[in-house]
């Protein structure tokens, strides 16, 4: 039976950090120390599951001490083992762990491990709005940002999405009924994907 109390159905996160950071360098930018001396996947990690609780990370095998550290957190981690793997390599092993561990989700935060400076409390307000629409996605300035959230009923299309696009098209399929909402966040606008993005 579907448990009826909301408290029992949480919205889940997903953390992607599975990709290859080519446009950094040599390094694996998620690796990387920001200003405060914490590393960039486990930043926006630590963000995640604060607003979060039930929360799942996508990683590249070759990552093991970040997985450590991500489940001392308390995320579910799991590996893509992918050799030449996209983002919807990682998306869709994230979509099907969380069918897994939380068959009675509501729907999905999908956030980026490259995104640091998100604050807790947006991505709180994404899954709380999620209650009410298919589609949630804060804005800064007038501008789309990260993380979004989707409801439970496009979970069959988020496994069907291709290439390094992530859930563009998901989102591109269903541009009425996103339900978007100002913040004042600017983090939600600021990937890194070079050094000098760390500045």
């Amino acid at each position: 039976m579907t448990p009826t109390d909301p408290a029992q159905r949480p919205v889940v996160g997903l953390l992607l950090a599975g990709g290859f950071s080519r446009r950094f360098g040599a390094q694996n930018k998620l690796l990387q120390p920001l200003a405060d001396g914490q590393l960039m996947a486990l930043s926006a990690a630590q963000t995640l599951i604060q607003a979060l609780p039930n929360s799942i990370a996508v990683i590249r095998g070759s990552e093991s001490p970040l997985a450590s550290q991500l489940m001392s957190l308390g995320f579910k981690v799991v590996t893509c083992e992918e050799q030449h793997q996209q983002m919807s390599d990682s998306l869709r092993l994230g979509v099907v762990t969380a069918q897994t561990h939380f068959p009675h989700m509501p729907g999905l935060v999908i956030a980026l491990a490259d995104m640091p400076y998100i604050q807790t409390a947006t991505i709180a307000r994404v899954a709380q709005q999620l209650t009410q629409a298919t589609i949630v996605q804060p804005m800064y300035k007038n501008q789309p940002g990260h993380p979004v959230g989707f409801c439970r009923d496009l979970i069959p299309e988020l496994l069907l999405v291709e290439g390094d696009q992530g859930a563009r098209a998901v989102l591109r399929a269903h541009q009425a009924e996103i339900l978007r909402f100002e913040c004042q966040d600017a983090g939600i606008l600021k990937d890194i994907d070079t050094p000098a993005d760390m500045i």
